[in-house]
This record gives structure tokens, sequence and C-alpha cells, in this order.
């Protein structure tokens, strides 16, 4: 099911831009929306998820006009927000039951089906009489991704899932994700790129409220592929360089920083051509580099 957005804004009351005219199609599968903290895509989430209102601008899920059809929107969706608060002294299959309630699931022999279903599907079923505030923080967002599935939602929407997690938990938690991802469409925000490299077949950037790129995550890789240029220098070359050429990245590899700037052509300097990943893609588009001419 296609979400469609079209020409949508909100301001908050102190003046901060939280989106400024934000027009993007999503279509069915894992959708990445990526962008530093503070870029707008929580609020761009809660006015998916029917929880805040926007000032100007539609969406539609469908036929269904997000905006105005907020019930009937409610019914289709899986909601996983940021912060995601759990009872700490009721076990998970106590929860989880009770949101089936509210959900809807009345008959209790059919109820106990499905909650037993997403406690397996979660790996959380051999802990299912376990009080929740004994979770890790992986468990529980797995336990939140059980709740989000109540329901056989056809829009799922997740707002930094993965953020704070080990990366035992974070490779678990990604093969969950891409699991539920392939028969409904998957919103994935966060500022992590490995996460929506790892997910994701499409994908936007967003930053300062604006949508910056959008496309397939594959194709937007590629375009950059040829322009990505790299050299390890001593840290104390840093502005040296900055002041020479597009510095788009700077890391410690092996104790050693590694740098990688943006050129259409050889910037010379000691640079030889890198092989371009979303990470540079990321980077070269916040730091506002054209990454959508294909290279040769």
């Amino acid at each position: 099911m296609e979400l469609r957005i079209r020409n949508l804004s909100k301001t908050y009351a102190n003046g901060v831009v939280a989106l400024d005219n934000i027009t993007l199609m999503i279509p069915a599968g894992m959708f990445g929306l990526l962008g530093p903290n503070g870029a707008g895509k929580s609020t761009l989430m809660r006015i998916l998820a029917t929880l805040q209102e926007c000032d100007t601008g539609s969406v539609f899920l469908g036929d269904l006009d997000v905006l105005d059809e907020k019930d009937a929107v409610r019914r289709l969706l899986g909601y996983l927000p940021q912060d995601f608060g759990l009872y700490p002294k009721v076990t998970a299959y106590e929860l989880l039951d009770h949101f089936a309630v509210l959900k809807g699931l009345s008959h209790r022999t059919r109820r106990r089906e499905v909650v037993d279903g997403l406690l397996q599907q979660t790996n959380l079923f051999d802990v299912r009489n376990q009080k929740l505030g004994t979770f890790s923080g992986g468990m529980r967002q797995r336990f939140g991704i059980a709740q989000a599935l109540l329901g056989d939602p056809k829009l799922i929407i997740v707002d930094e899932p993965t953020a704070g997690l080990d990366p035992q938990e974070r490779v678990r938690f990604h093969n969950l994700l891409s699991d539920i991802g392939d028969d409904r469409t998957v919103i994935l925000s966060t500022h992590i790129v490995s996460d929506v490299a790892d997910l994701c077949s499409n994908m936007a950037i967003i930053n300062k409220g604006q949508l910056l790129v959008t496309g397939a995550t594959q194709e937007l890789i590629d375009d950059i592929s040829c322009k990505i240029w790299a050299r390890f220098i001593d840290k104390r070359e840093l502005a040296y360089f900055q002041q020479r050429h597009t510095i788009i990245s700077t890391r410690l590899l092996s104790g050693r920083t590694l740098i990688h700037a943006y050129s259409d052509d050889d910037p010379g300097d000691g640079f030889e051509e890198a092989i371009g990943d979303l990470e540079d893609v990321y980077f070269a588009t916040i730091a506002g580099r054209h990454v959508a001419d294909a290279c040769d």
C-alpha cells in the first residue's frame, strides 16, 4: 500500500520549522528515512501516525486520507515510537494480551493464538511470563514490534528503533524487521546509516525539515561511487585539506585519520579513488553536494 505525502509543513510555536514542504512517495516494502537528530524525522512520523497535526499538506495511504480519516488509518497502523514506555511489573504476555484487547481481539482463544504467535515471531515466547522491567533494551524493542504487529497492520512506523542496542541485539532486530517488511509498508526512521543500508531498498534523506534526496538505495550509492576519494592524513593536517577539498567525512581507522573527499575528478594531493557507500551518500548530501548524476 503506497503512502503519498504532498507539500507537508509544520512549524512549532517557538518558530522552529520542523517540516518544510515535504513531498514524498513511499512504496510498499522497507523504506528508510535517514537524517541527523533534530532533522524533523520524529515530527513526520508522529503526523503519519495520526498523533500530531500538520500546518499544511496532504497524506494518503492508498485511498485513505491520513489527516482526515484517522480512525480508519489507525486500524491499519502499527507504531513503535522512539520513546516506548512499558509497565515494569507486568509480564510480557499480560501486556501484549491487554494491547490485543484494545485492538479489538475480544475472543479469548483467538487472542491467545495471536499473542503466542507474535511472542514466537519476536523470539520472546520463552520469557513471556517474565516482568517487562527485567527486559534488556533489545528485548523491549522486540516487544515493541510485537505490539506494533497486532491487528496485521498494512503500515508500520518504527522511529529510531536500534539506538542504544548492542551489536548482537541490533542484528536480531534487523532480522525481525526484514521478516515483516515483505508484504507491507515499513518506515524505518533513523540517524544510523547502517540500519538503512542493511534493510531498505528505498530511502530518503531529510535535514532541517527539508527533503534533500530520495530514491532507490542502491541507485543513490551507484550515483556517487565514482566521486569519492580517500587518503590517510595526520590529524594536524585536517584543516589544510578542508581548505583545499570538499571533505565530507573523517574517521579514525586503526589509530589513523581517514578522510573522504567529494570530487567529480581526481583531486590530487595523494587521494585515491574509493568505493562509495551509503555513508558517503549521506555525508555528501548533508554537506550540500549534488549526488544525482550517475557515473559513466
